[in-house]
């Protein structure tokens, strides 16, 4: 029986959308502009990378052909001509430009109503919201209530936290409620606990996630993010193609922030790891064992939050060469009838202004024994993406979407 692997390059945008000003993403394009700036040699980073960005896996599966036709003109990415992989670009349908409209919509389920956003401030959050949480998780107050990047606001606040006991909270351009709190000081559990507290709280302003962000380090200049991160998302509004696949027995195997995306919806097993690297490793290991019929779905978190929001170019490049170093070992593991497809689930352009996602196109990368290189174009929406992994594993259809296969 077939199986259907999945991997989701978090924030990899082919390019603005039609309606990517209504965001305020005119102009973006994660992927083009990573490419044109290691061509021109503004990513260049002694000890990490130098020169024209180097593809050549990545471009063999379309990728270059993919981000090509959606801007509509070439890249300068050096690379062998296509030789595996369906390769196309998708628009977004859903309202918003956040982690679960994207995965969300890519297993057939589009968010139509827009999410709840909390203004810049400060403060940026209801103030009736935050003395309820104060009550409720029994705090001596908070930290921040703005708009801010997490690594900066737990520079800037950290010590202050440390020393009060006070957890900060603050938001961003996506539908999101972060509580950033120490390990030690302030407690692992206890964070959590908090954050579960938040979660029900913000479900009348119709907030996506509430993200918990655990920090270590003593002192200004030492304070570091640490991987025990947890999202807690609202749970998908209607039945996706995992909860599909898992209703007909099939395993559903999430990888890294899937379950989290989900709210462990569909699934029959979460497999944690911390990094691209790791989330690699679980990758290649679950597709491994994995039964027929199965979906094994990875996100590679690294390029949205080590290096989109953080703006970093050559970090961004880097990372992407280490993924298409990884490519042969997925490609080399494959079965018969297997079908595995690299996708996003919205951009990140590193060198936008700010450090929010952007309203991008995502490349759509279809391959595995028997798939024939060839273009499939533009997509309306994601959803195509569900509709053709719920014809090649022999599912019901979506009811929505077409498929590209």
């Amino acid at each position: 029986m077939a199986r259907a692997i999945v991997g989701v390059l978090d924030s990899l945008g082919l390019g603005a959308s039609e309606d990517a000003a209504r965001y305020g993403d005119a102009g973006a394009n994660t992927f083009a502009h990573i490419v044109e700036a290691c061509a021109a040699g503004a990513a260049d980073v002694a000890g990490l990378r130098s020169g024209p960005i180097r593809l050549p896996n990545m471009a063999a599966l379309g990728f270059g052909a993919a981000a090509a036709a959606a801007r509509g003109r070439a890249l300068p990415l050096a690379g062998p001509a296509l030789s595996a992989g369906a390769y196309g670009y998708a628009a977004e349908r859903s309202a918003g430009k956040d982690t679960p409209s994207g995965h969300w919509e890519m297993m057939g389920l589009p968010v139509e109503q827009d999410w709840g956003y909390f203004p810049k401030g400060p403060p940026s959050f209801p103030r009736a919201l935050v003395e309820r949480l104060v009550a409720e998780a029994g705090l001596p107050g908070v930290l921040g209530d703005r708009h801010a990047s997490g690594t900066e606001i737990i520079e800037e606040l950290g010590a202050e936290h440390i020393s009060t006991g006070r957890p900060i909270i603050y938001t961003s351009g996506d539908s999101v409620f972060q509580i950033a709190a120490h390990e030690r000081h302030f407690g692992l559990q206890r964070l959590y606990d908090v954050c579960a507290a938040a979660r029900r709280l913000v479900d009348e302003y119709r907030i996506g996630r509430v993200i918990a962000r655990p920090f270590l380090g003593e002192r200004q200049g030492e304070f570091r993010r640490t991987p025990a991160r947890r999202d807690y998302a609202t749970p998908p509004h209607g039945p996706t193609l995992l909860d599909r696949a898992r209703e007909a027995g099939r395993a559903v195997i999430g990888i890294g922030k899937i379950g989290d995306i989900f709210a462990q919806r569909g699934l029959t097993r979460t497999v944690k790891a911390d990094g691209n690297d790791a989330i690699f490793d679980a990758w290649l290991s679950e597709i491994s064992a994995a039964p027929d019929g199965a979906v094994v779905f990875a996100n590679f978190v690294d390029f949205d939050t080590l290096y989109g929001h953080r703006r970093n170019v050559a970090g961004y490049a880097a990372a992407l060469e280490a993924f298409d170093r990884r490519l042969p070992d997925l490609r080399a593991i494959l079965r018969s009838g297997d079908l595995a497809v690299l996708t996003a689930d919205h951009g990140c352009d590193p060198t936008a202004p700010g450090s929010d996602h952007t309203r991008e196109f995502v490349p759509v990368i279809a391959f595995g024994p028997g798939v024939k290189a060839r273009a499939i174009g533009r997509r309306d929406t994601f959803a195509d993406i569900a509709q053709t992994l719920a014809s090649h594993l022999a599912l019901p259809a979506m009811p929505i979407g077409q498929p590209f296969l």
